[in-house]
């Protein structure tokens, strides 16, 4: 048998051969374990990243309106698309979307991307969209 440390694509294929055939005893069950959790914190990864990259976009859109241009307005559509097709393919993550220490590490990341990106320092504290605006295919911020 494969060690998981030694090739972990070996050892996932031979632990995969042990569960369709039905020979649990022999399965490698903490690593299994673990491996399982990564999936689930791999799908989380991915609705933050995409969301940070949206709400950054959206900061852009807001704070640099001479500087709009088809490009962003694509990237905030594909991200859009992007994050609903996640969110419908693994509904569970929706929990994420209702809380508020989440959405204070997101919009931290949103905001240090676009200062990263305009190199302004303008940005507020917190989000002041709701999650169905930034969701919202219609829906861009505007200059107040």
């Amino acid at each position: 048998m494969t060690s998981y440390d030694q090739d972990i694509v070996a050892w996932a294929d031979e632990q995969a051969a042990l569960l369709r055939s039905g020979r649990f005893n022999l399965l490698d069950i903490d690593h299994l374990a673990e491996e399982i959790e990564d999936v689930g914190k791999s799908e989380q990864r991915e609705l933050a990243n995409r969301m940070a990259v949206l709400l950054a976009q959206l900061l852009k859109w807001q704070y640099q309106p001479e500087r709009r241009g088809a490009s962003w307005g694509a990237t905030i559509r594909v991200q859009r698309k992007a994050l609903i097709a996640h969110l419908a393919t693994v509904p569970s993550l929706e929990t994420m979307l209702r809380d508020s220490a989440w959405w204070d590490r997101i919009w931290a990341d949103a905001v240090a991307k676009a200062i990263d990106e305009t190199g302004l320092a303008v940005f507020p504290d917190q989000c002041p969209w709701s999650t169905d605006e930034i969701l919202d295919q219609g829906w861009m911020p505007s200059r107040d």
